[in-house]
Parts: structure tokens; C-alpha cells; sequence
């Protein structure tokens, strides 16, 4: 593993460039494709066939964690930035997940629980490190909304999501990470999720807040991928849909090219 002094000077120019490209292309109207990686779901030789369908598709961004300690999260993320030119993002479910090979920390804040862990608990133990890694911090105000099934985000976190039928409740949450600082608000239906986050909420929330929104949860088919940028969406995130068929890329990312 690189020390962190060596990851300082290698990564010094990738300082605050994520969220400024995100920000670049919410103001231009324009869409981002974020692929997640669950190290625990990709062992070696199907990393490599993930990487060779990303070369031809190249999604904006990847994101890399899970909802269970890794330990392979090191070495996954080695492996992407080896092969590919594309920023690589934690999407941390554990504070060992943590890690300076990435160029950028989704900083996670689940503001739709009440878990204080989650809020701020598990911020404090990790800030010290992070200050002083090149990792692009990146705050993020994360809502959990159900998707017609508990998902392992629900049960790891121990908290509830907002009913997908509450878009004002989920709007008003949006509003309330925004009013503390976060740069970011993430919609997530949570992985594996039966139904992905309904257009009238993404809509809501998208019409209550100035910050980019990113939408992730159940995103497994074109026609749901087209309806959650109609309503909004600033980054689509997929993750499982990849998993059974890693064509779907392509098709995403022609999708996404088309705003």
C-alpha cells in the first residue's frame, strides 16, 4: 500500500475537481452515470470483464463500498485506477473501508435516520485522517426511501426509510441537509431494491433544493433510468443491474449522453 505521503503528491490535482464536475453539468443540464462497485461482489476475474465493459462505456464516475466490511476495497479500487481514467469515489458502509487509493469520499451523513453514528458519530473518529489524506471530501446529505423490501442498507444502519409515498417529508429532509452544508443530497432506494424511488419524489425534492442530486436504488432498465432524469436526477447511480447483465452500461450511458 502506498504511504500516505506518496498518495499527497500523486493525487494533488484531483483536489475538489469531483464536485466541481458534478456542479459543472447540473448547471449545463447535462446528466452523470456513477457505476458502484461492491468489492465484496467482484472477485478478480470479474473485475477485469467489469473493466473491459467500462472502457467502451466510461461512466462519469465509479463508486466503490458496500453495506459489508471489506477488506478488498483496497485492492479493487488499485485495480480500477490501473486500467481505467475515470474518477474513482468511496462509498463507504464501514469506516474500514476507508481508504487514500480513491481520489474522492462520498462523506455520508444518513440524515432520514436517527442513528447519531450515522450522523456524526462515525465522522469525528474519521475526520482527523481524512484532513490530512487528498481525498476530495465530498458532503453528502444521503436519504433512504423504502423500495418494497428491506434492503441491507436499512438493516446495517438500523434506521427506517422515509415512505415512498412522503415526498414532502423527503423534500423537507432534502432542504434541511442543504441549510447544514451538505454539498450533495443522495436519494437511495438501497441495494437490490424491488422498486426504484417514484418520479413525483425525486421531483420534489429536485424542486426544493439547489444542490446536485444524485438518485441510486432499483435503477435496472432504461425506461427507469430515462424517468428519474426526466424527474431530475443530476447522477444516476446503477449497481445491481450490472451484476446480471453488463451490457446495460452501454445502453445507460447513451441514455445519459442524450441531456
Amino acid at each position: 500500500m502506498r504511504t500516505l505521503a506518496s498518495f499527497t503528491h500523486t493525487h494533488i490535482n484531483t483536489k475538489r475537481m469531483i464536485l466541481e464536475l458534478i456542479k459543472d453539468k447540473q448547471k449545463a443540464g447535462k446528466k452523470l452515470l456513477a457505476m458502484l462497485i461492491d468489492p465484496e461482489k467482484y472477485p478478480q476475474n470479474n473485475l477485469i470483464k467489469v473493466i473491459t465493459a467500462i472502457e467502451s462505456a466510461m461512466p462519469d464516475l465509479i463508486l466503490v463500498g458496500g453495506s459489508l466490511v471489506s477488506v478488498k476495497t483496497d485492492k479493487v479500487i488499485k485495480s480500477l485506477k490501473q486500467h481505467l481514467d475515470v474518477p474513482v469515489v468511496l462509498f463507504p458502509g464501514s469506516l474500514l473501508q476507508v481508504t487514500p487509493e480513491a481520489d474522492a469520499l462520498l462523506f455520508i451523513s444518513l440524515i432520514s435516520g436517527r442513528n447519531s453514528d450515522l450522523l456524526i458519530g462515525n465522522h469525528v473518529v474519521v475526520a482527523p485522517f481524512l484532513k490530512e489524506s487528498n481525498l476530495e471530501v465530498l458532503s453528502t446529505g444521503y436519504i433512504l426511501v423504502e423500495s418494497g423490501k428491506r434492503t441491507s442498507v436499512e438493516y446495517m444502519s438500523q434506521t427506517a426509510p422515509i415512505p415512498a409515498d412522503k415526498s414532502d417529508i423527503a423534500a423537507a429532509t432534502a432542504i434541511a441537509g442543504e441549510m447544514l452544508g451538505h454539498k450533495l443530497i443522495y436519494l437511495e432506494g438501497g441495494s437490490g431494491a424491488e422498486v426504484p424511488i417514484p418520479q413525483e419524489l425525486i421531483q420534489k425534492v429536485k424542486l426544493s433544493i439547489d444542490i446536485p442530486l444524485i438518485v441510486g436504488g432499483g435503477l435496472n432498465t432504461a425506461e427507469k433510468v430515462k424517468n428519474a432524469c426526466h424527474a431530475g436526477a443530476d447522477v444516476i447511480v446503477v449497481g445491481n443491474a450490472f451484476e446480471k447483465d453488463i451490457s446495460l452500461l452501454s445502453e445507460f450511458r447513451k441514455i445519459i449522453k442524450s441531456y
